[in-house]
């Protein structure tokens, strides 16, 4: 089904557009990973929805997202695996927000470890997206740790939403750790390879 989808959107592409085999190439791999994260998506819907746990799946997502933007951080090489780690991650993380009372120390000591995960590991790139400008680097840098910063900030003054917060900032904490990286077996640091190259 994902294959009849997918052609039928380049042939409707190809009518309009005269692209080479190389950029409809990219086009099929841009369109496998819409296709692929909108199914996933789903899937996770409809299993939060069983468990009743649709509105922490949503709330989590907008924070969670807010600080994938800018701290970036690992994709896994096969899709099985990211199928694995997603349905996990975003069905037990809303369960846990909302079953979980946590203490306010423990909350507060783990924020301040995340905070110093960001300080050194913000943002962590991909092979497939390394993060070749300096400058940029800095600005996703200082961008997360802000976020981060507020993150705790609004936690410390006991916001309606901290449980949320807090689980978004230690996802995000791990998803950028070079450990993470060995454990999947991929590259980190992969903008250092460039700028050896560029020497």
């Amino acid at each position: 089904m994902k294959n009849k989808i997918i052609d039928s959107i380049i042939e409707l592409i190809q009518k309009y557009y005269n692209y080479d085999k190389k950029e409809i190439n990219k086009i099929r791999y841009g369109l496998e990973s819409i296709y692929l994260s909108l199914f996933k998506l789903i899937i996770i819907i409809l299993l939060s929805f069983i468990i009743h746990t649709i509105k922490q799946l949503c709330i989590f997502l907008l924070f969670y997202c807010l600080l994938r933007l800018t701290a970036f951080g690992l994709h896994t090489k096969k899709s099985i695996h990211c199928w694995i780690l997603s349905l996990l991650t975003f069905t037990l993380i809303p369960y846990l927000i909302k079953v979980l009372i946590i203490n306010k120390n423990i909350m507060l000591i783990t924020c301040l470890i995340t905070i110093i995960i960001f300080i050194i590991y913000s943002p962590s790139d991909t092979e497939k997206r390394p993060l070749i400008n300096k400058r940029k680097r800095l600005i996703y840098k200082l961008i997360s740790l802000i976020i981060v910063l507020l993150y705790t900030f609004l936690i410390i003054n006991n916001y309606k939403y901290s449980n949320y917060l807090f689980f978004a900032m230690i996802l995000q904490s791990l998803l950028i750790l070079p450990l993470s990286y060995k454990l999947l077996g991929l590259k980190y640091n992969n903008y250092k390879r460039y700028i050896r190259k560029e020497v």
